[in-house]
């Protein structure tokens, strides 16, 4: 059973169409919810909670997300977008309120409250109001009252908003960490990139309400990968490599000294890398067809997504 299903998945507001017939299974222990902002992304989160009605059908560790959003609540932690912390109080008793609203008695939702705080590094500040904490520390509480019932799965919708290059380091490590120390898989929303090359297996690209590309990130880099074009590590002297294969006619870019962007002639195979290198008397370490980084890959699916609109449109 996948971790979400999703089934025609369509919602309206009014006669915008915020998403058009979703259509997935979606797995992974983490995964990069992807798109531009206004793609659809928080809205999805919120259909896949149960928060909002929607058309279609929507399954979340095989609970029902028309019909059962409270199980699905029970079981999944959320980290809202935006600022939804109460006033007055400190992360202790936000975090022990949020344990009791998911159903937990007060004094094991009070035990969970600190170790939480103490696993999203509160533990010092803990009794300090939230309303004096800075961005980080803010987002650091989200998280740990999203925590404080021992999710299955924890959606976190654009965690790094905000933050400063230490505190956003600080904050992929806490995530990078939690399907080991906590057992949950995560669903990590965002437009930054950068944070999904770094803690993410799989991925989802949302663009205009609509699903163009959910798999892993592995499939998503390898997706124009061609044997032609390869990526080649050798012990050292790549520029001497990279000079006896432009003898044999490839095209070489030296990308450090010990490695190089291949693109082989016609006809051509990697035998012909590894002559070279004899040739050249260099160590060949590694070689592998050369893919897409991940913002690479992104930009091509949103591409051929705007195309597909123009197309739509009747643009030529």
């Amino acid at each position: 059973m996948a971790l979400v299903e999703l089934a025609r998945l369509t919602k309206r507001f009014g006669d915008i169409i915020a998403l058009a017939g979703l259509e997935a299974s979606i797995d992974g222990r983490v995964i990069g919810l992807l798109g531009p902002n206004g793609a659809g992304k928080s809205t999805l989160l919120k259909c896949l909670l149960g928060l909002v009605p929607f058309e279609g059908g929507a399954r979340v560790l095989g609970l029902d997300a028309a019909r059962d959003g409270s199980g699905i609540r029970d079981r999944v932690g959320y980290m809202p977008e935006h600022e939804a912390l109460l006033l007055g109080i400190n992360a202790v008793e936000l975090c022990t309120y949020a344990g009791e609203l998911s159903g937990l008695p007060r004094t094991e939702a009070l035990q969970r409250a600190h170790a939480s705080l103490y696993y999203a590094g509160l533990e010092e500040k803990r009794y300090q109001p939230v309303d004096g904490y800075s961005t980080g520390m803010k987002q650091r509480v989200k998280l740990a009252q999203a925590l404080v019932h021992d999710p299955e799965i924890l959606f976190l919708d654009e965690p790094t908003n905000g933050l400063d290059p230490p505190s956003r380091e600080d904050m992929l490590q806490l995530i990078s960490e939690l399907p080991d120390r906590r057992g949950c898989a995560i669903v990590l929303s965002t437009h930054l990139l950068p944070d999904v090359e770094r803690v993410c297996d799989h991925a989802v690209i949302m663009h205009r309400g609509t699903l163009r590309f959910s798999g892993t990130i592995d499939e998503l880099r390898g997706a124009r990968g061609r044997e032609a074009e390869l990526a080649v590590e050798v012990k050292l002297d790549a520029a001497a490599l990279a000079t006896s294969l432009e003898t044999a006619g490839a095209r070489c870019t030296v990308t450090s000294p010990v490695t190089l962007s291949v693109d082989l002639p016609a006809e051509a195979t990697s035998e012909l890398v590894f002559a070279c290198a004899r040739a050249a008397g260099v160590q060949v370490r590694g070689i592998e067809v050369r893919r897409d980084s991940v913002e690479a890959a992104f930009m091509r699916v949103i591409g051929d997504a705007s195309a597909d609109d123009a197309r739509a449109g009747g643009s030529p």
